[in-house]
């Protein structure tokens, strides 16, 4: 895939609450603002895919960009969705489906805690699961945080770090849900949910859109001076033996996560390593989740996160800026959008048009990677 596929238009409805706004008029509105940004109209685009898991049918939204007959494709693929949509155009792309289309994830979703609803034979469990409480991600997250402090030596401090970070990024964010930095104090004494995580260590269900126009490589600059290349894009599920959301158990020999699986196949295949990694956003349901997967996609070892995080490497400053724009922490979660917002803040820091956030040094390369129920990963190596 290296350098064949290349980002040339981006486009974001903000993350939030948006009363009287319906979803697939959200994602109408950020695939406007990508064909702006690509520089073209919806006539040129010749295949297209959207995803959402509150809209039954996300291919509507084709009524008001325009029936121009193209392929449209619906995809889901829980909290992975906008990871797997840009695998899927740029799938298009390699198989000779057309030289440029469009991406987009949107999702408008009820306050409250994520749930999986009450029909879980739907999704292979039983309703005992729901009935033990562990359907309510919280508790889920919760119970693997813990786990993964014990196991690795994680401290509360760290946890509470790494909340400070997200909602400082999210305060320099014009276009982030919850704008107001949290002071540590402020989220060590918010109310614990499920020990050991607080208020202030999850992000929320919410509202909003994205998009991204892609095409042929070669062809990018007749539409951008500064395209951003697709240099790895991989999908994968879990394997038996990984401890993932919606696990109703597991065996005592411990298998790699899925991220771990998608991360050194997204590596190998970019043809670079973690270090190279200039910029990424990573998967932060929660704090534990975003701790957790700094070492599951390489970028430290088990338990070296505390010192990483203390010492400030993780923030826009620092050696690997993580989560720039406030990731899910900041901006809450409409869960189709949420992987192509990463994509979204990605290619600005590589355009270097981040404004306040911006990471203060040349970027080349960027990193994404997504994470969802009943275990899915996606990662996305960019570059300019």
């Amino acid at each position: 895939m290296s350098q064949d596929i290349a980002i040339i238009g981006i486009g974001l409805y903000p993350f939030g609450r948006h009363e009287g706004v319906n979803a697939i008029q959200m994602g109408v509105a950020a695939a406007n603002d990508a064909l702006k940004d690509a520089g073209v109209e919806w006539k040129d685009i010749q295949f297209a895919s959207a995803g959402a898991l509150e809209v039954t049918q996300p291919d509507a939204m084709i009524k008001f960009m325009g029936l121009t007959g193209i392929p449209f494709t619906s995809i889901f693929n829980g909290c992975a969705t906008g990871g797997s949509l840009l695998l899927n155009a740029s799938n298009s792309i390699a198989a000779g489906a057309g030289d440029i289309g469009i991406a987009v994830g949107f999702d408008k979703h009820p306050r409250g805690a994520f749930s999986v609803g009450d029909d879980l034979e739907g999704i292979g469990l039983g309703q005992w699961y729901g009935q033990t409480g562990l359907a309510v991600n919280p508790q889920f997250f919760a119970m693997k945080t813990r786990r993964y402090m014990h196991d690795h030596g994680i401290t509360e401090d760290c946890l509470h770090r790494s909340a400070v970070k997200s909602f400082k990024n999210g305060s320099i964010n014009p276009q982030a849900w919850r704008r107001t930095p949290l002071s540590y104090e402020e989220i060590a004494a918010s109310p614990l949910v499920c020990d050991p995580l607080r208020k202030y260590h999850f992000c929320s269900p919410s509202e909003g859109a994205a998009a991204v126009v892609v095409c042929r490589a070669d062809i990018a600059k007749r539409y951008t001076a500064h395209p951003i290349y697709l240099r790895a894009d991989v999908f994968k599920t879990r394997l038996y033996g990984s401890f993932e959301t919606m696990s109703p158990s597991f065996p005592t020999n411990h298998a790699q996560s899925p991220t771990v699986q998608t991360s050194q196949r997204a590596f190998e295949i970019a043809g670079i390593g973690p270090e190279d990694i200039d910029v990424a956003q990573l998967q932060d349901t929660e704090v534990g989740h975003e701790i957790m997967h700094i070492a599951e996609n390489g970028f430290c070892k088990d338990g070296e996160q505390e010192a990483l995080i203390h010492d400030g490497v993780t923030e826009i400053t620092g050696r690997l800026p993580i989560n720039t724009d406030g990731g899910l922490m900041a901006n809450g979660e409409p869960i189709g959008a949420s992987g192509l917002r990463q994509v979204y803040e990605v290619c600005l820091q590589l355009r270097g048009q981040a404004g306040a956030r911006q990471v203060p040094r040349k970027l080349k390369t960027g990193y994404t990677h997504v994470y969802g129920f009943p275990g899915v990963s996606c990662v996305t190596i960019l570059s300019t």
